[in-house]
Parts: structure tokens; C-alpha cells; sequence
């Protein structure tokens, strides 16, 4: 389920909050379904990506949650910001999904919002919730990595704080 186009990506969004609470298991490619000004919007980075979560209905895949800012230069065109979004996914990708989500507990989340191209693409993550004691060990292992990173940089410098 990786990308099978290799031209650059520029990110628009990043939901930061996903991979606090969640394990990425495995990330999906999807195309997205905007309007007009949605593209305007999501062109100039107004896009929160906090909060929301994929569902299944109906057999189609939708992203709950996504609030893209009205495009102030729009008018009787800007859509309601937090209506559901089409994404854009093969059927038996769906199905496949679909099957996990109901058996082993995960969930889809999306993950980051950008252009392939011209094109608006979701990174949509397949996640398992953390425990609290599991952000816990992952904030901790965090401070770990910066406190070892500081110290080499001391020790590449030169000079000893004393410290």
C-alpha cells in the first residue's frame, strides 16, 4: 500500500496529534474529492487535519472532521468547511480495510494532506490506539533521544559546560 507515483510531494497539512495517540501500522494513498474554493483554500494551507478520522459507509471511504477554511474571495460557492470528504480508493482496497478495521480493532486516521503534482492527495494511516502508559514511553524516549543529542554536540564543540 505504498505510493506508486515517485514525483515530489509538497505537504499542505500534518495531523502531529495522530502519532501521539495512535501506532501507524500501514499508510494508504488516496485521492480526495474538493470543490473549487476548497482547492483555493487548501492551496494557501488552510487546512486542520486535528481531530478527524476516516469511516466506511456505504462502501465508500469518507474523512469525518477535516475543516478546510472558506476561501474568503469565494462566495455562494464555499462549501460547509467541515462536510464529509470523498476519498478516492480502489474497491478491494476499501474491502481490505474495511476487514481490518472490523476485526483486529484499528482505525483510519488521516495522516498528512498534500500535492502530487496537481493533484490534492490523504495519507491515510492504519492505526492502533496507545495506552496512556504507551505515550508515556514515547514522550520519555523522546527527551532520551534529545538529552543524548545535546550531549554529542557538546562533546562534538569542543567545550564542556560542566554540566
Amino acid at each position: 500500500m505504498t505510493p506508486k507515483d515517485s514525483s515530489p510531494r509538497r505537504v499542505i497539512a500534518q495531523n502531529k496529534k495522530a502519532y501521539h495517540d495512535y501506532f501507524v501500522e500501514d499508510t494508504l494513498e488516496a485521492g480526495i474529492v474538493l470543490y473549487g474554493t476548497e482547492v483555493k483554500s487548501v492551496r494557501n494551507g488552510e487546512v486542520n487535519l486535528k481531530d478527524s478520522y476516516c469511516r466506511i459507509i456505504n462502501g465508500e471511504l469518507f474523512i469525518v472532521g477535516m475543516h478546510i477554511s472558506p476561501y474568503e474571495k469565494g462566495n455562494i460557492f464555499n462549501r460547509d468547511p467541515m462536510r464529509m470528504k470523498k476519498l478516492l480508493v480502489h474497491k478491494k482496497e476499501i474491502l481490505k480495510l474495511f476487514a481490518k478495521t472490523g476485526q483486529q480493532g484499528l482505525t483510519l486516521v488521516p495522516l498528512s494532506l498534500y500535492f502530487r503534482g496537481s493533484r490534492v492527495k490523504a495519507e491515510v494511516g492504519i492505526c492502533k490506539g496507545k495506552k496512556l502508559y504507551d505515550k508515556r514511553e514515547t514522550a520519555a524516549k523522546k527527551e532520551a533521544d534529545r538529552e543524548i543529542e545535546k550531549a554529542h554536540k557538546r562533546s562534538a564543540g569542543g567545550y564542556d559546560t560542566g554540566a
